[in-house]
């Protein structure tokens, strides 16, 4: 644990952390020797030699004072370093997600990502002031003690050093039982953090289903498997803490044993028995405490070992040497991609795909579910990098532009819009914060959204709640394209932006979509073919490769895939539902 701590520290933490140590070692040692001082004062008290007691008490009171003091230090210092790791791991994880490629966030990496942030960094920052210093105390204080006790009596000292490697093997034994179930500790808490967030932002769909008992059901059993699992490692953590303690107590037992039979033997005479009875007592209890204090510390280990793969995970690379597009079109050069597949080759989703989306101009994407219409995008926006071929942005592979560079080229506005718990025009602002008053309301308006704003009791100041859950669909939707809207960025991707939408809200985002493609090069996703039939041009994937492009006329003239598409589509036109 000591090393990774060490590396997620700043330098600054990392001098802190060294002096701490520093602290609690002399701590520990200055304490070993104190208890040893009991040794001459219960001598020389048994003997009658009472000015040698009384020097020796001397000296074990300025070893109980210097013990106080450099308590008292190394406390203070504990809790300074448990202060500080707090602050820089919640610091240096945000700034390090934020490197990663957003295609990292994921599958259940989120899940993880909120529990390690969450009760992890606490448990990991809480461990220099409440765990490690028992933890060392218990180590370093007892060797200090067998070390001492080498000069007073070496036949009681080898018989306490002797049981060293079964405290050593106990320990480990304990260590082998919890990790086994840590990990599954874990991974069953973020599951259920996952589920209570789903369960909490589905009410609507599961309500509307009378699906509530099942949404129930999944967050149950996500709860019977965290209880579960917290069970298994309670079960396993209980003989892990007998262990222990027998053998703690087999050390005193084997330690009596021995200075008893010295003593009978003759070899030792009664006061040195006494005495080094006290110390083996001195010697095994901070053993005893090992086990309590060993469970919660390599619980702490491995949260700060997940923080540290965190950390440790490659962030989307930067180019040495950045370059600057001089146009906005964006153009794909033979890109193949599969997205990444644990414990096996990743399935391959685009194949050989070439075009170019001229600048200016929009160019829509059409095609069966999974054909790698949202791919194509991802790309562009470097969600992930190409496995093979070039995608670039005026002439510049994306990889060679920086990623700042790269994200304020382009506008993203998809069906599912995010927006944070703020206020209307705080979600609005994401786009351009140091935009105008007049910008702001400007953009609004090409986007419909002073409607909305108009008709709201608290206008701008209106909060949306949590992922925008007080305002509907097409209200979400036109924030997002007023937030596109301000940002002015050249290139726009649009991924069934008015896919889940009424009439007129379609209608009207619709409306402010046209505003928003004006003068920019924009990349539509859409299976209402109606709404791309004006594209300047269209390309239709299926299977991961382009199997037809041309305009909405050409295309139908063909008599291909887009045609029976739009055959389709026409003739379900006229279904209607029937009581």
């Amino acid at each position: 644990m000591i090393r990774s701590l060490f590396r997620v520290m700043d330098p600054a933490g990392a001098a802190l952390l060294r002096r701490y140590f520093t602290a609690l070692i002399a701590y520990c040692v200055v304490q070993g020797l104190t208890f040893t001082l009991l040794v001459p004062v219960l001598r020389a008290l048994l003997d009658g030699d009472t000015a040698g007691a009384a020097r020796w008490l001397a000296a074990l009171a300025a070893g109980t004072v210097a013990c106080w003091v450099l308590s008292y230090v190394q406390q203070t210092m504990g809790y300074t370093v448990s202060g500080h790791l707090l602050g820089i791991l919640h610091r240096r994880i945000g700034e390090h997600a934020v490197t990663l490629p957003l295609g990292w966030f994921d599958g259940d990496r989120v899940g993880r990502l909120g529990q390690l942030a969450g009760s992890g960094v606490v448990n990991v920052s809480g461990a220099p002031a409440h765990l490690i210093q028992p933890v060392v105390t218990a180590v370093v204080t007892p060797a200090t003690v067998v070390a001492a006790m080498f000069f007073l009596e070496w036949r009681v000292a080898a018989a306490a050093l002797a049981t060293a490697p079964l405290l050593w093997g106990a320990f480990r034994l304990s260590a082998h039982l919890s990790q086994r179930t840590d990990a599954r500790v874990h991974d069953s808490a973020a599951e259920t953090s996952d589920r209570v967030v789903e369960f909490a932002g589905a009410q609507g769909v599961l309500r509307s289903f009378g699906a509530t008992e099942r949404g129930h059901a999944l967050l149950d059993d996500a709860l019977l498997r965290q209880r579960t699992a917290e069970r298994r490692a309670l079960l396993l953590g209980v003989p892990a803490l007998l262990l222990n303690s027998w053998v703690a107590q087999l050390t005193f037992t084997l330690v009596l044993v021995t200075a008893v039979a010295l003593a009978l033997g003759g070899e030792i005479d009664l006061a040195l028995l006494v005495a080094m009875l006290v110390l083996a007592n001195r010697f095994v209890e901070p053993l005893s405490l090992l086990s309590e204090y060993g469970g919660a510390l390599r619980v702490a280990t491995a949260n700060l070992r997940r923080a540290v793969e965190l950390l440790e995970t490659p962030p989307l690379p930067e180019p040495g040497a950045p370059r600057e597009p001089e146009s906005s079109d964006v153009s794909f050069t033979g890109v193949h991609f599969g997205y990444p597949a644990e414990g096996g080759e990743a399935v391959p989703v685009l194949k050989g795909v070439s075009f170019t989306a001229p600048e200016g101009g929009t160019t829509a994407l059409v095609g069966p579910s999974g054909s790698g219409k949202t791919t194509v995008t991802r790309l562009i926006a470097r969600f992930f990098d190409a496995d093979a071929g070039t995608v670039a942005i005026g002439g510049v592979d994306v990889r060679d532009i920086g990623t700042e560079a790269l994200m304020r080229r382009l506008a993203l506005v998809f069906q599912d819009v995010y927006l944070f718990d703020g206020t209307i025009e705080e979600n609005v602002r994401l786009g351009r914060p140091g935009a105008t008053g007049a910008e702001l309301r400007e953009a609004s308006r090409r986007a419909r959204l002073d409607e909305v704003v108009d008709r709201l009791p608290d206008g701008w100041a209106t909060r949306v709640g949590e992922r925008g859950a007080q305002l509907s669909g097409g209200e979400r939707q036109r924030v997002s394209i007023a937030r596109a809207l301000l940002k002015d960025a050249p290139i726009v991707l649009l991924d069934e932006a008015t896919a889940a939408l009424d009439p007129q809200n379609e209608a009207a985002v619709a409306e402010a979509l046209g505003s928003l493609r004006a003068g920019r090069t924009v990349l539509v996703i859409a299976h209402r073919l109606e709404t791309v039939r004006d594209a300047d041009r269209i390309l239709v994937l299926q299977d991961g490769r382009i199997r037809e492009q041309g305009r909405h006329d050409e295309l139908l003239a063909e008599g291909g895939l887009y045609a029976g598409f739009w055959r389709r589509r026409s003739q379900s036109r006229g279904w209607a539902l029937r009581g």
